[in-house]
Order: structure tokens, then C-alpha cells, then sequence
């Protein structure tokens, strides 16, 4: 079975609605229907889910206790009891106390932006040490919902527990079961962060570049990678539908062979303490030589989900020096007249590229100026070697970097063209 494809439970899906609010003195600068179908989307990657409704509520400002207003709460229950929901998710923070009080006025199980992203998560999670992370990320923000014990509806899958719910426990029982848990985790965690870091140390090894696609979610990383790489990477359109590193090599036409590493997408509102969880996941960004900034060109709000990929960039540590490329992806999805226009942009923009994953239009020039990109980042050199250097010498001719060679009396003169790395692990070599 595929990972993130709907499981049979044997039990019937939990019917949820979704509520965003629009909250005035809050207000973003992006449209609160967008929002409000990301939102959905998001529901819609969860196994075990329907979408009951989904609904904008427009707010003021925020009440401390309740989020909402007591008649606008009086009639979402109204909403909720005629849809016979059991789940309603709020995409936004909500604070514990708010939770606990609007569980109670509606009689149904409650769930927040971040809850939410947590139980995908969860699902998706496939290697050891993704699985380790995000259950240290559910337990400190399990931790944070110990307000008051609550009740939970039956549990109806297996993952954090949010949607079904553990039952009532006290809180300082709790604390104290998910403390030593969180102790727990983070020495298994250790031990597979040990063993992540030999394998990262062999593959620096590897003078091959490593090129890094990055994005907002669903933006069509997967699908590129795919096209690239012939690889079989799940690639639906499913938001989060990657959340572990995927690695290939592949040989660009006339150029080097490179290490493409597909990543988990980012979005908006993604907290902090989740990026922080799946900061081993997006290290192939920070060790890549290029990046790819794959961006949905055909969505209404393409420049907002740019930004939020460069802010999380920057948090990461990505250094702005580092070489990046834009791709502009799902060409295919563009009207005549967009297209035009995109096209227009993209060229006068520098390292910007229009692309269709699905159709493969653009791949060629988007190839060529990856190859581009990676020769700017070498450097020719001359070596003077010895003939008691030979496996140094053979060492230059396995990498592929020597343009000329020449026999002398005490050896070999030998111009090489090479990266950074090449001539760091040449050193060892000697």
C-alpha cells in the first residue's frame, strides 16, 4: 500500500468541519477563502476524514476564552449538530482554554492548524528517526493542551491520538508520563542521529553536487523529481505528500552527475517547533551546492507561498549566497493569456525558469542552466604530481575533472577543473 493512501479501517470516517477565522484586527494580507481552501486540502490528507462543511467566519477580534462570540458559537453548534459532525478544525492557533471551553459548548472533539499538521504528519512519517521527531513535536504540544481532562471520542486509527483522543487522564499524570516519554525519545533519536551522520559522512565522500528542491507544499517538487530522476516518489496532489528525504542520482544530458534530493514542502503558519522536528529532513538544503525553488505559478497566491519558502530559509540557516534557481512549475495549468505573461516575466528575471512537470515543457533550458550553475561553482587548477603519486593521480581521472594532462621528468603536470569539495577531499587523498 502506498504511504499516505487512505487505510480501511473497518470504521466509518470521522465527519469534520472546517473553520477559518477572518479575524480583523489580524488580518494577513491573503485572501481568507485561499486560506480557508489550503485548509481543506490539508483535512483532506488525513485518512479517516470528511469534510462535513467549510466556512470563513469573520471576526473583529478574537475572544480570550471562547475565540468566538457566544450567538456565532450558538449557531456553528446548530451547523455542526445538522451535519452530524464529530470533528471541527480550526485553522489557526487556539489556545488550550479556548479548546477545552468550545469542546464543551459543542459537544465535539476539537482540533487546531497545528494539530492538524502534527496528526499528517504522523501518517506520513516513514523513516526511524522522521517517526522519532514528530512524536517528540505531538508530545510538547500534547503537553501544552493539559489544561483541564476533557472527553475524547472513541479512537478510530492508529497516530498521535488528536483526532480519536486517549480518554480522560490527569494532568499531572500526564506530565509526567509524556516528560519521560520525551526523555525516552530523545536518546533513541540520538542513537539514530549517530547513524545519520556516518551515512552523511560517506555520502560527502561522493563528489557528486547535491542539488536541493525546495517549495510550498504541493507546489510539484515530487512530480519534478520524478520526471528528473525516473523515480517512482509519491507524487499526488496532496498537500504534504512528501515528509522524508528522497536522494537519487541522476546524470544531467552533457553534464555531471548530481545528487537530487526531493523535501518535505513548506506552508504558511508552519510552527516552529515542526520545522525544528524535520530540521534533519531539510539538511540536504544546507549541505546542497544548487537549490530549486519549485513554485505553482498557476496558484492565486504564488508570491505569498515564495515568501514563506524564503522565510523559512533563512530560519533554516540557508546562507543567500547560496545558488538558487526558481522554478516555475505547472505551465500546464495556465490559460493561454497567463502563460503569455508568464513567460514574459520569466525572462526577464534572471535565473527564473517556466516548467511543467507533467508535460516535461521547459525541462531542457531548466537542465542546461542547472549544469550552468554547478560549472560556476568550479575552478580550474594545475597540479605538479610525482610518479610515486599515482593514486592520487588515478583518484583525479575516477572524479573526472582532469582537462590536461602532461608527462615532465620528475612526473605529471596535470590541469584539473573541480569544486570546492573535489579539491578538499583531493588533500586527503595525498
Amino acid at each position: 500500500m502506498k504511504r499516505g493512501a487512505p487505510q480501511d479501517t473497518g470504521t466509518p470516517d470521522t465527519r469534520a468541519w472546517i473553520l477559518h477565522p477572518d479575524i480583523t484586527s489580524e488580518r494577513r494580507p491573503r485572501e481568507a477563502a485561499l486560506a480557508l481552501e489550503e485548509a481543506v486540502s490539508l483535512a483532506a490528507a488525513l485518512p479517516g476524514l470528511e469534510v462535513a462543511g467549510a466556512e470563513v467566519v469573520r471576526l473583529p477580534r478574537a475572544h480570550p476564552g471562547m475565540l468566538f462570540g457566544s450567538g456565532k458559537i450558538a449557531e456553528l453548534k446548530e451547523r455542526f449538530q445538522g451535519a452530524a459532525a464529530e470533528l471541527v478544525l480550526i485553522d489557526g492557533p487556539v489556545t488550550p482554554v479556548q479548546q477545552r471551553n468550545l469542546e464543551k459548548a459543542w459537544g465535539v472533539k476539537l482540533l487546531d492548524r497545528t494539530g492538524l499538521i502534527l496528526e499528517i504528519f504522523s501518517d506520513r512519517a516513514a523513516t526511524r528517526e522522521g517517526v522519532l521527531q514528530v512524536e517528540m513535536a505531538a508530545l510538547s504540544y500534547q503537553r501544552t493542551r493539559l489544561v483541564r481532562a476533557w472527553t475524547h471520542l472513541e479512537r478510530q486509527r492508529g497516530g498521535l491520538g488528536f483526532v480519536g483522543g486517549p480518554g480522560e487522564t490527569q494532568i499531572e499524570a500526564d506530565r509526567r508520563a509524556i516528560d519521560e516519554q520525551l526523555v525516552r525519545l530523545r536518546r533513541q533519536l540520538g542513537k539514530v542521529v549517530k547513524t545519520r551522520d556516518l551515512h552523511r559522512a560517506a555520502r560527502a565522500k561522493v563528489p557528486y553536487p547535491i542539488v536541493a528542491l525546495v517549495g510550498y507544499t504541493n507546489a510539484g517538487k515530487s512530480t519534478l523529481f520524478n520526471r528528473l530522476t525516473g523515480a517512482e516518489v509519491m507524487a499526488k496532489d496532496m498537500l504534504f505528500a512528501t515528509l522524508d528525504p528522497t536522494m537519487r542520482a541522476v546524470t544531467l544530458p552533457n553534464g555531471p552527475e548530481v545528487i537530487l534530493s526531493d523535501t518535505v514542502g513548506f506552508i504558511s503558519d508552519l510552527p516552529t517547533s515542526l520545522v525544528a522536528a524535520f530540521r534533519a529532513t531539510l539538511e540536504e538544503v544546507l549541505a546542497a551546492d544548487l537549490i530549486l525553488h519549485v513554485r505553482d505559478i498557476s496558484h492565486p497566491e504564488t508570491e505569498a507561498q515564495a515568501g514563506d519558502v524564503a522565510t523559512i530559509l533563512a530560519e533554516l540557516g540557508v546562507d543567500e549566497t547560496k545558488p538558487m534557481l526558481e522554478v516555475w512549475n505547472k505551465l500546464d495549468r495556465l490559460d493561454p493569456e497567463a502563460r503569455e505573461t508568464a513567460t514574459t516575466q520569466a525572462a526577464r528575471l534572471d535565473q527564473t525558469h517556466l516548467v511543467s512537470a507533467i508535460t516535461g515543457a521547459g525541462m531542457d533550458p531548466l537542465l542546461d542552466a542547472i549544469k550552468d550553475q554547478l560549472a560556476a561553482g568550479t575552478s580550474t587548477e594545475t597540479l605538479h604530481l610525482t610518479f610515486d603519486q599515482g593514486r592520487a593521480r588515478a583518484w583525479l581521472f575516477d572524479q573526472g575533472v582532469v582537462e590536461e594532462e602532461s608527462q615532465i621528468d620528475e612526473g605529471f603536470t596535470v590541469s584539473v577543473r573541480w569544486t570546492k569539495k573535489q579539491a578538499s577531499q583531493f588533500k586527503d587523498v595525498l
